[in-house]
């Protein structure tokens, strides 16, 4: 637990630290669907944000799977290097890579075939989407 707090607290230096802008909150809230109850809704700070994705007693098998895949995602990505397309597809090689581990962990744990059915065509698409973006990053990033 101690080695969590550590990397929660870095990841949270490096995220106030960072140079790179976040959108305002209300340019956060207005790109989330009407509804749906966000992380952005309560305009939470980054540390928030990272404490609420750590494992706590009484999680799910599926939850501690869902938030360690949110938490690798938001420790493994890239920094920005000020190139439009570059930054955009090397972020999404990070989202994708959660999303393959999210559609895993619905596998493993979920009951419903239309939510497993989902997940499996997540992972075909987003591993075949992996792979276009190596092959360009390979050849135009260098």
């Amino acid at each position: 637990m101690k080695r969590l707090s550590l990397i929660i607290a870095a990841c949270a230096v490096a995220a106030a630290c960072s140079p790179q802008a976040e959108p305002a909150a209300d340019e956060t809230v207005n790109a989330m669907p009407a509804g749906d109850a966000t992380m952005a809704d309560d305009k939470m700070g980054s540390m928030d944000k990272m404490a609420m994705m750590a494992p706590v007693e009484g999680d799910s098998e599926a939850t501690r799977g869902y938030k360690a895949a949110m938490m690798g995602m938001m420790t493994d990505m890239p920094a920005y290097q000020g190139n439009a397309d570059a930054d955009f597809m090397r972020q999404m090689r990070g989202h994708h890579q959660a999303a393959i581990a999210m559609a895993r962990v619905e596998l493993a744990e979920g009951q419903n075939p239309e939510a497993k059915a989902l997940a499996q065509e997540i992972i075909t698409a987003q591993e075949r989407e992996i792979g276009v973006i190596d092959a360009w990053l390979a050849a135009n990033a260098g």
